[in-house]
């Protein structure tokens, strides 16, 4: 039998405020990248890296201490060894590592955290809130870019023309 979700009280930021807070950004740092490319944070680091403007970071501390690299691009222990302060860091992390990822994104000066599809933590939101930081959870920053850019086709999603008649076929 398994254990029932929690219900969600906390409410995201709308459409329009997602975009708002994408069109602000510059610099994401993901956290919990991989080099794995059947792993979801290798294909949105493919997707943001050739397909935006956004300077990518990697944060990985094992990647990082065996001196791997990620399409090409240094891999960083912890946010704090950034180059920058990232406007945006990705969370590609459990659920439970939330509020700690939070923490280190305001810590070196973070204004939003992002966590990816399937990653929902309250507390997380509620401690980044606290310290007046944007906050997105349960959600791809790969298909929100793509989706308001009008980019899905290149996401892996097929943006045809829904239609009940049947479309010709090209032969």
């Amino acid at each position: 039998m398994s254990t029932p979700l929690p219900e969600r009280a906390w409410t995201g930021p709308s459409a329009p405020e997602r975009l708002a807070l994408l069109r602000r950004t510059r610099s994401i740092a993901i956290v919990g990248a991989s080099d794995k490319p059947e792993r979801a944070s290798y294909f949105v680091a493919t997707y943001l890296l050739s397909s935006t403007t956004f300077d990518v970071y990697f944060v990985n501390p094992v990647l990082a201490e065996a001196g791997k690299q990620i399409l090409g691009h240094r891999v960083y222990a912890t946010l704090e060894d950034l180059p920058v302060v990232p406007d945006l860091v990705e969370v590609f992390r459990k659920a439970a590592d939330a509020p700690g990822v939070v923490a280190d994104a305001h810590a070196v000066g973070a204004k939003a955290v992002w966590l990816q599809l399937g990653i929902w933590n309250e507390d997380a939101a509620a401690l980044a809130e606290s310290h007046g930081m944007d906050v997105v959870m349960d959600r791809c920053v790969k298909i929100e870019h793509a989706r308001f850019h009008g980019g899905l086709n290149l996401a892996g999603f097929n943006t045809g023309v829904i239609s009940s008649k049947r479309q010709p076929l090209d032969r």
